[in-house]
C-alpha cells in the first residue's frame, strides 16, 4: 500500500502527468453524452470504449504537449519529444486504428453473409464463426482534431 501512496504523492505533483490522465477521464465521460446527441440512447458502454468523439488518445498527448509548452518551454527537446509524440499518436489513432476498423467491419459483413450459406449444411454454423471483429477502433479526423482541443484546453488549466 505505501508504493500506491507514494505513485498518487508522484502524479498529484505531476501537472503534465496529471493533464494527461484527466484529459483521458474526461474524454472518456464526454463520450456518453455526444452518444446519445447523435443517436437519441444512452449507453454507458462508451466510457471504456475505443473510438468516437472525442479521441482521448489526442486529449492526452496534447494535454502533455501543452502543459511542457508551458511549463518548460518551446524550445526544449522534451517539448520537442511531446509534440513528435502527440503527432505519431493522433497519426496512429485517424489513419491504421480506423482503417483497421473499416477492415473489421468488412470482415463481419463477409464473414455474416458466408454464415447464411454455412448454416444450410447439415454441419451447422461453427462457434468459431460467430465471433465479431471489434469495429470501432480509431477515429475519424475531427475526433482527433476535437480530442486535441479538448487536451490544449485542461493542459492550459493544469499548467497553471
Amino acid at each position: 500500500m505505501v508504493w500506491f501512496s507514494a505513485l498518487l504523492r508522484g502524479i498529484s505533483h505531476n501537472p503534465a502527468l496529471m493533464a494527461a490522465l484527466a484529459s483521458i477521464l474526461v474524454a472518456q465521460v464526454i463520450k456518453v453524452p455526444i452518444f446519445y446527441a447523435t443517436n437519441r440512447k444512452w449507453d454507458l458502454s462508451k466510457m471504456m470504449s475505443t473510438g468516437g468523439m472525442p479521441s482521448s488518445h489526442s486529449a492526452a498527448v496534447s494535454s502533455l504537449s501543452t502543459v511542457i509548452a508551458i511549463r518548460v518551454g518551446t524550445g526544449s527537446m522534451l517539448f520537442a519529444a511531446a509534440v513528435v509524440f502527440a503527432i505519431i499518436v493522433m497519426y496512429d489513432a485517424a489513419g491504421i486504428r480506423r482503417h483497421a476498423g473499416e477492415q473489421a467491419i468488412a470482415i463481419n459483413k463477409l464473414e455474416a453473409e458466408i454464415g447464411k450459406y454455412i448454416e444450410r449444411f447439415p454441419m451447422g454454423r461453427h462457434e468459431d464463426y460467430q465471433k465479431k471483429l471489434k469495429e470501432m477502433l480509431g477515429h475519424q479526423p475531427i475526433e482527433v482534431f476535437m480530442g486535441s482541443i479538448l487536451g490544449i484546453l485542461i493542459g492550459v488549466v493544469a499548467a497553471r
